[in-house]
């Protein structure tokens, strides 16, 4: 027996076994009226009114509807309540600028659009979908209940049936940002549902779970949280800004358990806890990371001073994300904390179904249920993405001893005198400095070197730390030729929504009108 999957399935699971558990807390602080604590079946009924309205505007099986929103409860359901009855759904990074997202309307074909209340001088630019709805202002339309309304969500709305095909496309989610032009990846039912369940699997969801939204909803579709969780029944809670305060305040208020975030979130609750005299959720909370390899440093403190399990994952959002953890092993037990979390760290081993392994270049290639079925109306980036069979990440690295270590972007290599640096080990080097907060590597173009290894630094307030003494404190760790030449300091690094740090745009100022960016 054959039955074809379906991000429904797990609304589905979480209505059959839990309808009366809380399922969302919705932000409470946002422009529209927070929808407040929604059960599971409310969910539902939200989502099945949703798709109900979908069918009125025609909007046909395998029909774009794209939603530019902070993380909310309205865009958790509209995962369900779009792609549970066959549409697409794209969700849209809601801190793109208006000729971004109206690139993104137009590419995608988008039928319908929802907005953030927050958000609303972006109609002109989705002018080019047939609809535009603003949530709270539209609710109604959308997903037939408003939290005006004197009664909870009702059942009612009998969209019409779909027959679940777990090779369509579910979501078109666009690269966050690191390089200039965005890509649609096309992610399959089939695609997202594998992401989900072995995700969950190896970070251990369960019932017992409070999730905090720390993460983009957007992104990855919150790394298939808002699918695994609520396969699991757990509780989702919706944090719309982020903020390392609030973060430890709802971890104790919402007794939360499980979180994803970049690594910039883990430095921003980090320096709350210098003023946060409350709990912290030790020995409770895990904490999966991703986006860029954090510093040996701070994977220590998140498990000494906060107490959190530290769990690290690598993937893109080409591959739902998930294609390696990192968690800590019996084997490992006996190592001392700075080597443990050196071994944290790395990428880690690949996940379930997955296959790994580096080419002759140093190209990290993968195999896997959960890589894209193509780019949107995208078809030469499909097929050089995916030739040969294996999906090309894009990241140098070594795959030894069952663990991948990601070395950087394969552009952002620094060659520098004929040798090749990586800006990741440059980067966790001068992280390991007491004054240093946030830290870029990138090469900048010069005459004897060909590229300069540079340190773009973000430091300490009234720390006094000079270019000589970062320069020093890299040279006691590293070769010297991978040490930075030029040190550069500055009040804030160009990041995407996710964290992920833009070297694109740090780049740019010192390679602007140059033809080739390499020397």
């Amino acid at each position: 027996m054959i039955v074809p999957f379906s991000i429904r399935d797990f609304l589905d699971r979480a209505v059959t076994v839990y309808p009366d558990r809380v399922a969302v807390v919705d932000e409470p602080d946002q422009p529209a009226p927070s929808w407040g604590e929604l059960t599971y079946a409310e969910v539902m009924r939200l989502a099945q009114a949703q798709a109900e309205r979908l069918d009125r505007l025609d909007v046909p099986v395998g029909g774009r509807v794209a939603m530019v929103s902070q993380n909310a409860a309205r865009l958790y359901t509209s995962f369900f309540g779009v792609s549970g009855w066959g549409r697409v759904f794209v969700p849209v990074n809601f801190r793109l600028a208006p000729a971004e997202v109206e690139y993104i309307v137009q590419h995608s074909g988008a039928e319908v659009v929802v907005l953030d209340p927050g958000l609303e001088h972006l109609r002109e630019a989705c002018s080019a979908a047939k609809h535009v709805f603003v949530a709270g202002v539209d609710d109604e339309e959308v997903w037939g209940w408003s939290p005006a309304s004197q009664d909870r969500p009702t059942h009612g709305a009998q969209p019409r049936a779909w027959e679940p095909d777990e090779t369509a496309t579910a979501t078109i989610n666009y690269t966050s940002g690191t390089t200039a032009r965005p890509k649609g990846v096309e992610q399959t039912h089939r695609a997202l549902w594998t992401n989900a369940t072995v995700f969950g699997w190896q970070a251990s969801v369960s019932d017992r779970d409070v999730y905090l939204h720390t993460l983009p909803m957007f992104h990855c579709n919150g790394w298939g949280q808002v699918y695994g969780v609520t396969g699991m029944g757990g509780k989702h809670v919706v944090l719309r800004q982020v903020d390392g305060a609030e973060i430890l305040r709802r971890i104790e208020e919402h007794q939360v358990t499980f979180l994803c975030c970049a690594p910039a979130v883990l430095s921003a609750v980090l320096d709350a806890l210098k003023d946060w005299d409350g709990p912290v959720g030790r020995d409770r909370v895990r904490c999966v990371v991703a986006g860029a390899p954090p510093p040996t440093r701070t994977i220590e403190r998140v498990r000494e001073e906060l107490g959190w399990e530290f769990i690290q994952i690598y993937g893109l959002t080409e591959t739902s994300p998930l294609l390696t953890m990192s968690r800590m092993r019996e084997e490992w037990d006996d190592l001392d904390a700075t080597e443990q979390a050196r071994r944290l760290g790395r990428a880690g081993a690949p996940a379930l179904s997955t296959s790994i392994r580096v080419d002759d270049t140093g190209e990290v290639l993968a195999r896997s249920n959960t890589v894209l079925q193509g780019y949107w109306d995208n078809p030469d980036a499909t097929g050089e993405s995916l030739a040969g069979g294996w999906f090309h990440t894009g990241d140098g690295g070594a795959f030894e001893d069952g663990y991948v270590t990601i070395a950087d972007r394969k552009k952002d290599v620094i060659i520098s005198g004929g040798e090749n640096v990586s800006s990741i080990e440059v980067e966790d080097a001068l992280a390991s400095h007491p004054a240093v907060r946030e830290v870029a590597v990138i090469g900048v173009p010069d005459e004897r070197w060909g590229e300069l290894v540079t340190a773009l630094v973000v430091v300490e307030p009234d720390s006094g730390v000079d270019e000589a003494a970062l320069i020093a404190h890299c040279r006691e760790r590293l070769a010297g030729y991978k040490c930075p030449k030029r040190v550069e300091f500055r009040d804030e690094l160009a990041r995407t929504a996710t964290g992920k740090l833009q070297k694109f745009k740090l780049r740019a100022e010192f390679w602007d009108g140059r033809e080739r960016q390499v020397n």
